[in-house]
């Protein structure tokens, strides 16, 4: 079963388990899964209903489960309704304690506790995790490879902070850090520091959008996501390209992303990366 937030992620890994004729059923998340996953949804409910979420699967008979595609951390009054949140509210008080690691841990905690197997988007669809090496036309200069060693040094080391997955370096500088906000807004942050605009005319081309999974990350759970929309925005925020963790980051919509970076003139790279708790 496909627990299903925001993003094309779900409806990706749906048709791709269609594809290879695994049966399968959609559980979307109201106000984060998009409409067309909405549509094609088996149910939908909010997001921390946790009592009506259990008794689905169990009425599915659900034998494991992922979870696919953002979310982020809502106000439970915000999310539910007076009556659902009472219900949940033991449950809530204690997955909602503590960073989005810990919430994320604690969901897959809940969900093996009582009988579902929490597996990866990348076991059932591993073809959607980024490979070594460049993907398009456009290669990285001398200068950018030093900046992607930056951008990597410095997620490794923020990765047991539980602050982000992705940093945006420009000559050697970090210029942002991804926050709950997420990557794009990040890089409309960046956009600030990594456009000039003389004479009114922007020049880009200055930075790389750096996007790696935590060190000690859990792989069934959030792992970093680049397509078509990432490229767009690093290209508006003036960059030169985009460096990710290969084997840990999915690519989405592969062919329209490359097609993309190549026709805005920026590289994508996929860097050798370990999530292993220790050091490369």
């Amino acid at each position: 079963m496909i627990l299903a937030g925001a993003g094309r992620l779900p409806a990706l890994l749906a048709d791709e388990m269609a594809r290879c004729g695994r049966a399968h059923r959609l559980l979307a998340f109201r106000g984060f899964a998009e409409r067309d996953v909405r549509r094609r949804a088996d149910a939908v409910i909010d997001l921390l209903d946790v009592g009506r979420a259990l008794g689905t699967m169990r009425g599915w008979g659900a034998g494991a489960v992922t979870l696919a595609g953002a979310v982020t951390r809502p106000n439970p009054a915000a999310a539910l309704g007076a009556f659902a949140y009472f219900r949940n509210r033991h449950e809530l008080d204690d997955l909602l304690s503590g960073g989005d690691d810990h919430v994320l841990r604690r969901v897959v905690e809940r969900l093996e506790a009582r009988g579902f197997p929490v597996v990866g988007v990348h076991d059932l669809a591993p073809s959607l995790l980024a490979k070594e090496g460049a993907y398009g036309r456009v290669r990285p200069a001398p200068e950018d490879e030093a900046s992607i060693a930056v951008g990597l040094g410095l997620l490794r080391d923020l990765s047991p902070h539980d602050v982000g997955q992705a940093a945006v370096v420009a000559s050697g500088h970090v210029t942002a850090v991804e926050g709950p906000e997420g990557t794009d807004r990040m890089l409309d942050r960046a956009r600030r520091f990594s456009i000039r605009r003389p004479f009114g005319r922007p020049v880009v081309g200055a930075g790389v959008l750096v996007k790696a999974a935590k060190r000690g990350q859990d792989m069934r759970v959030d792992l970093p996501t680049i397509g078509p929309r990432t490229v767009e925005n690093a290209a508006r925020a003036g960059l030169r390209g985009i460096a990710i963790g290969a084997g840990s980051t999915l690519v989405l919509e592969e062919a329209r992303t490359v097609a993309l970076a190549d026709q805005l003139e920026l590289y994508l790279v996929g860097v050798p990366w370990s999530i292993g708790r220790e050091d490369p």
